[in-house]
């Protein structure tokens, strides 16, 4: 194969690379607008690694809280996720502050607490419970035939717990359900770099 040609395949390569990767971030507002998918989120950069012991859920001084780079981040991913064509979301938070405030900072909407979304990484005899409030909490939404995108911020444990995908602070997993509320697939949404 001659040099022409080894750089004519590369360029074909790269468009359609480019092509599908449009294709992907294009479907991403239409799949969660068809009442198939909802869009689970790992809050955004929080230092550290859990909580601090005694923490209090409503004393978010307590907590381990997003950093400046978190908070820059959560901004950054409510405006890729406008680039994507989702202006306006229903969008539920865990109980924990990190969750709340990454929630508020993509700026998708009114926040609504569900505890539903809140981390059991203190205690993991929680995982199936939890697991089945969620898919409960995801059937009750989308059976209610919304054509408003769904936003899940939560915690690594609880994405975890549902897909079976480890994520990195950021990270978005695109989830399509069954009618009642349980995994079927997903599809991955790196967290956009700040």
């Amino acid at each position: 194969m001659s040099w022409f040609s080894r750089i004519i395949a590369l360029i074909v390569f790269m468009m359609s690379s480019l092509f599908s990767v449009e294709q992907a971030m294009a479907s991403l507002a239409g799949d969660l607008q068809d009442g198939q998918h909802v869009l689970l989120m790992r809050h955004a950069d929080a230092p550290g690694y859990g909580d601090p012991a005694g923490y209090v859920l409503s004393q978010c001084s307590t907590q381990r809280n997003l950093d400046d780079y978190g908070k820059k981040q959560s901004r950054v991913i409510g405006n890729w996720l406008s680039n994507q064509g989702l202006q306006n979301a229903q969008v539920f938070s865990s109980p924990w502050c990190r969750c709340l405030d990454t929630a508020t900072l993509l700026n998708k909407g009114p926040v609504k607490i569900e505890p539903a979304l809140g981390s059991f990484f203190d205690n993991m005899s929680l995982e199936k419970k939890q697991t089945k409030e969620l898919e409960a909490l995801i059937k009750n939404i989308l059976s209610q035939q919304s054509k408003k995108p769904t936003i899940f911020v939560t915690h690594h444990v609880n994405i975890q717990a549902f897909t079976g995908k480890v994520v990195g602070v950021g990270d978005m997993v695109l989830v399509k359900v069954n009618k009642n509320g349980e995994y079927l697939s997903h599809v991955m949404y790196p967290s956009p770099t700040p």
